[in-house]
């Protein structure tokens, strides 16, 4: 997520930011915008400033460098919020652009940026993708009938929360045995533009693919139990985060194999008891390795967000 504005004399005069995955930059989109609506002339451009909250690109990839789109512009300031960690950029964009006679401020709000993309800064610094899990529990920590039968634990308002939890992530990935016993769709349904998530199937069984996981989208499946080179595979691909929507053995495989990130908890204020199947025995998450980072009510129900343990 990258924004970008062009200044002159202290007030915005155009901007930009990244829509969508595979389209325009935020820098491409605020010169696109600053010749649209406004007629500058080549000496007034030398005295814009641009704002960016990251480095601009410098390679060809989905579009072309940014870095040359400024340079052609005109704009002799640059003022940028963090580098990109990116291997292919991480200061080549700037030194391009001071190569070129630019003046290159960066260094601002670097933590609130890394934030608010923490994915895209995990992958390019520990060589995998982010990966979170996601679980519906009863209020005694169960995860559903040890009959199979299928009942809605969690609220549908917490169900809508989920669906913008999922369009955050890059891919959704879950187990076979939950595609046989609970025919999800797990796609993002919401309101807003959305690059739908790669869908990530691990099984080594046969599956049916009338099922609704399979009727939008793309899916990769994945035979092998081994965690750690099927996350190693996604790690040279352009995921940069996955979202773990399974059951409790799959669950707690990715938990043992020490490939856990967050933990996402909708909790109801339903017991199961001795009908239920426990998520996590009796572990609890913080004995997992994980901080609570926030909690709130969605109705009768609770959401729970764990970071691992710095």
């Amino acid at each position: 997520m990258v924004r970008c504005v062009i200044v002159k004399d202290s007030e915005v005069i155009a901007e930009g930011y990244h829509m969508k995955y595979g389209s325009n930059h935020a820098e491409i989109n605020a010169l696109e915008d600053l010749n649209k609506n406004n007629n500058i002339s080549e000496a007034e451009f030398r005295q814009l400033t641009l704002y960016c909250t990251l480095e601009p690109c410098c390679h060809h990839g989905k579009t072309g460098p940014c870095t040359d789109a400024i340079i052609k512009s005109g704009i002799k300031k640059v003022v940028i919020g963090i580098k990109d960690p990116n291997p292919k950029v991480s200061g080549s964009g700037i030194k391009q652009l001071e190569d070129n006679g630019i003046e290159v401020l960066f260094g601002f709000f670097e933590e609130e940026l890394i934030e608010l993309n923490k994915h895209f800064f995990f992958k390019n610094t520990y060589n995998r993708p982010y990966i979170a899990v996601k679980i519906a529990s009863s209020a005694d920590g169960m995860s559903h009938r040890k009959d199979n039968t299928f009942t809605w634990i969690t609220s549908e308002q917490s169900r809508d929360n989920v669906q913008i939890v999922r369009a955050g992530f890059d891919a959704i990935l879950t187990g076979g045995n939950t595609l046989r016993n609970d025919n999800p769709r797990m796609n993002a349904r919401v309101d807003f533009e959305v690059n739908q998530p790669q869908k990530i199937l691990l099984t080594s069984q046969e599956i049916n693919k009338e099922s609704n996981f399979f009727k939008s989208g793309d899916v990769i499946i994945n035979r092998s139990s081994d965690l750690n080179k099927v996350i190693t595979e996604l790690s040279n691909t352009e995921i940069n985060s996955i979202l773990v929507e399974a059951g409790p053995n799959l669950v707690n495989a990715f938990l043992d194999n020490d490939l856990v990130d967050e933990i996402i908890i909708y909790k109801s204020n339903i017991t199961l008891g001795d009908e239920g199947v426990s998520w996590f025995e009796n572990k609890t998450i913080e004995s997992l390795g994980f901080d609570l980072k926030s909690s709130f009510k969605i109705n009768d129900d609770s959401k729970e967000t764990y970071l691992k343990t710095p």
